[in-house]
């Protein structure tokens, strides 16, 4: 299913079809930046029912107060969650998932063997210490206010629309008239000087479209680099 532009690309629990039995999101939505409430996805749960949560960027989210890691109450819940994200670390291909005994004991069968590397090991060890927790909820705070920062800069642009609410470290927008840059290397002519820009629909691990995928999207990031 596809979330709409006009709903904020918030989920509405009804929208899912009763008789799925796999239901995959990501919490905050990647690329839109959602974060939607915690009990609006338990609620999609139903006996016989897989539930993936992805909540690879959870860890920006100041609190992670809509995360459902904890949850035990929720039936068929599989939580993923990340380590390469706040710490810049994709390349080494590391994170975790949260499930009951037996889905855990059948991922484990479909395990390639030596799946994960050694530095990603000690990287993941890394991570998860006291100091390195505490560090990464000071990042999530600091990402907000950098957020709110690039959002007023592409605030003054009637060029650029935005989706609300953005609360991973991205923001969602659109172009409300798309022209090309002097040089003809095909970027948006109205764009905010500091930021780069990459279709939604295209950008490296996402496998999304904002709305319906006929409309150009992107990924906003803070750069120096400029047309």
């Amino acid at each position: 299913m596809l979330l709409r532009e006009e709903d904020g690309f918030r989920l509405d629990p009804a929208a899912v079809p009763k008789d799925a039995d796999l239901v995959v999101i990501g919490n905050p939505t990647n690329p839109t930046s959602v974060l939607h409430p915690a009990a609006s996805i338990a609620a999609l749960a139903r006996p016989g029912r897989v539930l993936v949560v992805d909540e690879a960027f959870m860890d920006a989210v100041p609190g992670e107060r809509e995360s459902l890691a904890g949850r035990t109450d929720v039936p068929g819940l599989v939580v993923l969650r990340s380590l390469t994200k706040t710490w810049g670390l994709a390349g080494l291909r590391i994170g975790y998932v949260l499930a009951g005994p037996e889905t855990i004991a059948a991922l484990e069968r479909a395990q390639p063997l030596w799946p994960v590397s050694t530095p990603a090991l000690v990287a993941a060890e890394a991570c998860m210490s006291r100091a390195a927790l505490a560090e990464a909820e000071h990042a999530a705070h600091r990402i907000g206010v950098e957020r709110a920062h690039l959002l007023a800069g592409l605030a003054e642009f009637d060029e650029v629309r935005t989706v609300a609410g953005p609360r991973a470290p991205s923001c969602c927008c659109g172009s409300t008239g798309r022209t090309r840059c002097g040089s003809g290397c095909g970027r948006w002519g109205s764009r905010p000087a500091g930021a780069t820009r990459s279709r939604g629909s295209t950008g490296t691990g996402c496998g999304s479209r904002c709305g319906t995928g006929r409309r150009r999207t992107a990924s906003c990031r803070r750069s120096t680099r400029r047309c």
